[in-house]
């Protein structure tokens, strides 16, 4: 019979599978090596994580469980100090930049594999529907109309991942963030003039 899976247990592999994979990258993974270099047998991977594409939809919903903290934890509208939508768009960027660079390098990684084919499975169309969900659900909570949330926050997000990319591609953080305050500026003005 085997051992049920001990969810404290998935998380703490979740979080060194994502720093190795933060550090190697996930175009050549192989659970194999990845079990040697996290000092486990590929049982230990196994048990907690059926098959590679479980693996990634894991390692997804793990970053992005992350990221959903984070914004929650932030002061919402309404609240003493609560937080502009811009703000929370400068916010995220800042730890984003300041302590997650190698975890963003990783997400647009694992985006362009499943872009150009190379990574099979839904988990990355579902991640990203999920995000502009949750996205929407914060505009909504900032006043932005129902029926404009959704589009907004997909426009949101693309925008926001393409500056990421700006930046990780050129370096020009003076460029791509005078733009991503330019963005900041467009987000407060949806709950101004909606």
């Amino acid at each position: 019979m085997a051992r049920p899976r001990d969810p404290q247990r998935r998380e703490e592999l979740l979080d060194a599978i994502v720093g190795y994979l933060a550090e190697h990258g996930i175009a050549q993974l192989s659970l194999r090596p990845l079990a040697k270099a996290l000092g486990h047998s590929t049982y230990v991977l196994t048990h907690h994580f059926a098959s590679k594409d479980e693996l990634i939809s894991a390692i997804l919903a793990h970053l992005d469980q992350r990221q959903r903290g984070r914004v929650g934890a932030l002061p919402g509208p309404g609240t003493s100090g609560g937080l502009s939508l811009g703000d929370v768009v400068r916010a995220s960027w800042a730890w984003h930049l300041s302590e997650d660079l190698p975890i963003v390098r990783l997400l647009h990684e694992i985006e362009g594999l499943s872009a150009a084919g190379r990574l099979s499975g839904p988990y990355v169309p579902k991640m990203l529907g999920d995000r502009a969900e949750f996205v929407a659900d914060v505009l909504r909570a900032h006043g932005v109309p129902e029926e404009a949330a959704l589009r907004k926050a997909t426009l949101l997000n693309a925008a926001y991942a393409g500056l990421q990319i700006d930046y990780l591609t050129t370096g020009d953080k003076e460029r791509v963030e005078a733009a991503l305050d330019e963005l900041a500026g467009t987000a407060d003005s949806w709950t101004s003039r909606e």
